[in-house]
């Protein structure tokens, strides 16, 4: 099956500044394909040149087989997007707000059903001022599948919600790629792109630094594993000589393991044969974090 998106030696400028600096990728239609990096690092130009926000300088883009630099009406007719900086006016009532929509919309859905289905409903006669942060999400993500879209482009939409809210937020991203829509989610936190994306491009200063599936790339770029445990046992050598342990550090009781792939189960094995049954023995496994800090030198908040 062909890539539902494909993007090749992509470039944006602004004067001096560089946003975007010769990047490609595909994105396969129904999957979620994240976007990952800091603030500034070129995730927000790329989408918008992708949904004919924008002009590129150069390189080549289609999005469901058109050209979003010549074709952008029909484009339109056949996306969703859900802004960083979306908003409504404040006095604007939900249903008010998806009935607009939808009047501008040649396919459009039934509005009254995404009511239902995004579980707004008893939220229908107020007023956006009045919805929650997460109210306000499940809003903007009617609005985006009014027009029944192929792709759909989210772009920070969890930045300033609380962490309950965050996880509701997740739930409806999987939902509308469960319901056949491909999502393209542009995000700077680590752990919603590790459990939401199917595959992440990471970016860092207008690149594409490495793609792959979220563990994919913790395994081939952080994939070391340490195990944590307490003992007062004094000799702990033998753990040296465990399979897929390269080193053991001890601090006091505590003793840290470091290792890779299945390390655990054979510290765990190894242990218990020689009469240690750790009552906090626990495992710490890498994460996108940890891919991001390798590859680039810097947190994602740098």
């Amino acid at each position: 099956m062909p890539p539902i998106i494909t993007v090749q030696n992509l470039r944006k400028t602004y004067g001096p500044t560089v946003a975007v600096d010769d990047i490609s990728f595909e994105v396969a239609e129904g999957e979620i394909f994240g976007l990952l990096g800091p603030n500034g690092a070129g995730k927000t130009t790329t989408v918008e040149c992708l949904q004919a926000l924008r002009q590129p300088d150069s390189g080549e883009i289609r999005v469901l087989g058109l050209d979003p630099r010549r074709q952008a009406r029909e484009l339109r007719k056949l996306i969703g997007s859900q802004l960083q900086e979306s908003a409504l006016p404040d006095r604007i009532r939900v249903w008010e707000a998806l009935d607009l929509f939808a009047s501008v919309t040649p396919r459009a859905l039934d509005w009254r059903m995404l009511l239902e289905q995004w579980g707004l409903a008893a939220k229908r006669r107020s007023s956006f001022s009045s919805l929650s942060g997460g109210q306000r999400q499940r809003l903007f993500i009617a609005l985006a599948l009014v027009n029944n879209p192929k792709v759909v482009f989210l772009d920070e939409m969890t930045t300033g919600l609380d962490p309950a809210a965050r996880r509701v937020a997740w739930d409806l991203i999987r939902a509308i790629r469960d319901n056949g829509t491909t999502v393209v989610l542009v995000t700077h936190f680590m752990d919603e792109a590790e459990k939401l994306c199917d595959r992440v491009a990471v970016v860092d200063k207008g690149k594409i630094i490495a793609a792959d599936a979220p563990q994919g790339l913790i395994v081939q770029h952080a994939g070391e594993v340490r195990v944590i445990f307490t003992t007062d046992v004094a000799d702990i050598a033998w753990l040296e000589a465990v399979p897929r342990v390269d080193r053991v550090e001890r601090k006091g009781l505590m003793v840290e393991v470091r290792g890779s792939g299945p390390v655990i189960a054979y510290v765990a094995a190894a242990l218990v044969g020689h009469g240690i049954i750790p009552g906090d023995l626990r495992v710490e496994q890498p994460t996108l974090e940890d891919v991001f800090l390798k590859l680039t030198g810097h947190s994602a908040g740098d």
